[in-house]
This record gives structure tokens, C-alpha cells and sequence, in this order.
């Protein structure tokens, strides 16, 4: 088993402020799940996921157990006042509190963590196309209160253009809400279109009044040794994005 895999992020947070996404290296799970897989939903074996927790709160020092969410593609936000976990389904959570972990699970959706600028507020949403057209990234903003302009964004890895085939309703559903997202879609041979998922998630962000948003640029898919990937093979299993504040 080789060191539990970790990119931190690099996008301008507050000294006190953690983040970043774990990779595939470092856990016990096997086959298409192997290694470091943290979902409990996708066919593992619980003792395995249960043991990749352990090892990634362990490498990582967390302060607490991770506040995993049952993600369905929506826009409801877990808003953490107290540390008790989630009981809801939810894309998106806030957190004001020191010490609280908060979590998101992607294999090709794309992870989005806010950050105030002094550091106080924090949230981290779970955004595939779904959730963005639905809002998700305005309602994370709504929740954490304040001025958009007070935080700072970085967009973890994902499925990026060249891999990420769409048909017209997708195209459709943005274009009625923002007719620039055209710009998100290049046409393809099979009739279909290659869609750029971090673009989009930037120009609604920008569209709410966020002055700065760092895209890290990695593809899930295209980057097999380090990601997993639904799209590129449907049993995989799921990395975590984590931000949290350690005083």
C-alpha cells in the first residue's frame, strides 16, 4: 500500500485554511475500486471504505471525521453549526466552525470549495452539470452569507471538454439561463457536443459577484493513474475533496 494520495489546493486561502483532493493511491480497496476509494455507495466493501476514512483522517491530522453527504445531483446545503452529520440529502455544505472537515465525493463532477477572504466562512459544493443548471453553486453562496466578493474559489479536478460529450438538452438547459454558455459547447462528429464543466461552474460563479476563482485544470478522466472516473469506467470509485480551518 503506497502513502495516502493528496493534491493540496493552491488558490490563495487564508494560512489557516486546508484544501485539496485526494487521489486513487494509499487505501485497501481493490479492483476498478482500488485504492484510496472513500464512498460507501459504489459497491465496496464497507470494512474497506471504513478503513480508507481512517487512513485519510490519519494522514491528513484532521481534526474530526469528514461531514460525508448523500449527494443526488441537487442543491440543497448542509449548513454545520453543531458537527452533527448530515441526515439529508445534500450537494453542497458551509461551515463557520474551526475544526469542522467538509466533504464532497467526485469521480468526473466537479468539487468547488469557497473560502472568505479572512477565512471564517467556508463551503464546498458538489456541482455536475445537474446541479450547476439547478443552482447549486448560488445556493452554497446564499448560505454562506455576505458578499460573493469576499471569497475566494478553486475548481478541484474533473471531466474536462475533451472527454466530456453532452447532447442538446444539456446545451439547451444552460444557453436558456445564460445564452453566452454557448461559448461551453464545441460541436462534435457524432452530432453531439463537447462540453467544458469548469467553464461554465466560472461564469456562474463570476455571474454571482466572485472576483477570484482559481481553476486547478486536471481531468478526472484523462488521468487514470491519479483519478477516478465514472465516465471512463462506470464501477469506479469515488475521491474526496476536503477545506476545513485549523486554528
Amino acid at each position: 500500500m503506497s502513502a495516502v494520495g493528496w493534491i493540496p489546493a493552491q488558490f490563495g486561502a487564508p494560512a489557516n485554511v486546508h484544501a485539496g483532493v485526494t487521489t486513487r493511491a494509499g487505501g485497501i480497496s481493490r479492483g476498478s475500486l482500488g485504492e484510496l476509494n472513500l464512498a460507501a455507495h459504489v459497491g465496496d466493501d464497507a470494512d474497506c471504505v471504513t478503513a480508507n476514512r481512517a487512513l485519510l483522517r490519519g494522514a491528513l491530522a484532521l481534526p474530526s471525521e469528514p461531514l460525508w453527504l448523500q449527494q443526488v445531483h441537487g442543491v440543497r446545503v448542509h449548513v454545520d453549526q453543531s458537527g452533527e452529520r448530515p441526515i439529508v440529502p445534500c450537494d453542497a455544505a458551509v461551515t463557520c466552525r474551526t475544526g469542522s472537515v467538509l466533504a464532497v465525493l467526485t469521480a468526473d463532477c466537479l468539487p468547488v470549495v469557497f473560502v472568505s477572504r479572512d477565512g471564517r466562512r467556508l463551503g464546498l459544493a458538489h456541482a455536475g452539470w445537474r446541479g450547476l443548471v439547478q443552482g447549486v453553486l448560488e445556493s452554497t453562496l446564499m448560505a454562506l452569507g455576505g458578499n460573493a466578493d469576499e471569497f475566494t474559489v478553486w475548481l478541484g479536478p474533473a471531466i474536462r471538454r475533451s472527454a466530456f460529450e453532452v447532447g442538446d438538452e444539456v446545451r439547451e438547459a444552460f444557453i436558456a439561463q445564460a445564452p453566452d454558455d454557448a461559448a461551453a459547447f464545441t460541436p462534435n462528429a457524432r452530432g453531439r457536443w463537447q462540453a467544458d464543466l469548469a467553464w461554465l461552474a466560472t461564469q456562474r460563479l463570476l455571474r454571482s459577484g466572485v472576483g477570484h476563482v482559481t481553476d486547478c485544470g486536471l481531468c478526472t478522466y484523462q488521468d487514470a493513474a491519479r483519478f477516478y472516473s465514472h465516465r471512463r469506467d462506470p464501477a469506479s470509485g469515488r475521491q474526496a475533496t476536503l477545506v476545513w480551518r485549523q486554528d
